[in-house]
C-alpha cells in the first residue's frame, strides 16, 4: 500500500524543524551575548589586575589590594568556566540547527524520492536535535548558576 502526500502536507512537516530552527537562532543570540559579556568581564579583571602589578613594582600589596588580587584571581577562574559552559551551549545549539536544517531536506527529498526508509533518519536527527537543544539548555542554566556564584564571590570579598 502506497501513501501519497501532496506538496502542502510536506511544506507543513517541514515547518516543525523550520520552527526549531528559528528557535535555536533566539536562544543563539542569547547566548552570544552572554559570550560578549563574560568575554568583557574577563578582559576588564585582567586590566585591572595588570594595574595593580604595575603600581606595585615600588611597593608591597596592603592588606586590601591583596583581598581584592584574590578575589580578581578567583573571578577569573570561575569566568573561564564559564565561557566554556557558553560555548558548549552555543555548540549544542549550532549542532541543533545543523540537525534540523538536515531533516528539513531530508523530509523534501523523501516526497521526490516516495521512499518510506527515509522517514526513519528523518525521525531520528530530528530527535537527535532535540537533544542538542536539551543539551544547550542545560549549558545555558548551569552558566546562569556559576554567574550567580561569581557575583557571590564578588560581593562577599568586596
Amino acid at each position: 500500500m502506497t501513501v501519497t502526500i501532496s506538496i502542502v502536507e510536506v511544506i507543513q512537516l517541514m515547518l516543525a524543524p523550520g520552527l526549531m530552527i528559528s528557535a535555536c537562532g533566539l536562544l543563539l543570540l542569547g547566548m552570544n551575548n552572554k559570550y560578549s559579556l563574560v568575554v568583557n568581564r574577563i578582559r576588564l579583571l585582567n586590566e585591572e589586575k595588570r594595574k595593580f602589578f604595575s603600581a606595585a613594582g615600588v611597593k608591597d600589596f596592603n592588606y586590601e589590594e591583596s583581598v581584592r588580587l584574590e578575589s580578581i584571581a578567583r573571578q577569573l577562574n570561575a569566568l573561564v568556566f564559564r565561557v566554556k559552559l557558553v560555548r558548549n551551549a552555543v555548540l549544542s545549539y549550532t549542532i541543533a540547527v545543523a540537525l534540523f536544517v538536515i531533516t528539513s531536506l531530508l523530509i523534501g527529498l523523501d516526497y521526490f524520492f516516495e521512499s518510506t526508509r527515509l522517514s526513519y533518519v528523518v525521525t531520528t536527527l530530528f530527535l537527535l536535535g532535540m537533544i542538542s537543544v536539551l543539551a544547550g539548555i542545560i549549558f545555558a542554566a548551569y552558566e546562569t548558576i556559576k554567574g550567580y556564584d561569581i557575583i557571590q564571590l564578588e560581593v562577599k570579598i568586596d
